[in-house]
């Protein structure tokens, strides 16, 4: 976890330092999102899709008032993207996979 920086005339209040590893900077590619939730927690698996198969690829496990923020987040920068490059056409939902969560991560 990172802590707070302390402010200062290179860094203003109210901003932190994030580091970053290589492998995380590099990112993961997923085509298919499953949300799931509790009353305590929203839970997002990011799935890669391809024939014969997939793999999680990251999962990310929030509180429902941040979830809400990640979604009105998504929804800002869609609107912008839209009004810089047109209107997003929605890709055709995948079929649903059956989801074999276990085996110490590995690809079967």
């Amino acid at each position: 976890m990172s802590t707070p920086a302390k402010p200062g005339p290179e860094r203003p209040a109210g901003q932190i330092q994030i580091k970053v590893t290589d492998e995380v900077l590099g990112g993961v590619y997923a085509n298919l999102l499953l949300v799931t939730h509790t009353r305590e927690e929203f839970v997002l698996d990011f799935v890669s899709v391809f024939p014969g198969g997939g793999r999680l690829n990251a999962r990310v496990i929030t509180s429902p008032g941040h979830f809400k923020r990640i979604l009105r987040a998504m929804q800002d920068n869609l609107a912008k993207h839209e009004s810089a490059h047109g209107k997003v056409v929605e890709s055709e939902e995948p079929p649903k996979p059956i989801v074999e969560l276990g085996g110490g991560g590995q690809p079967n």
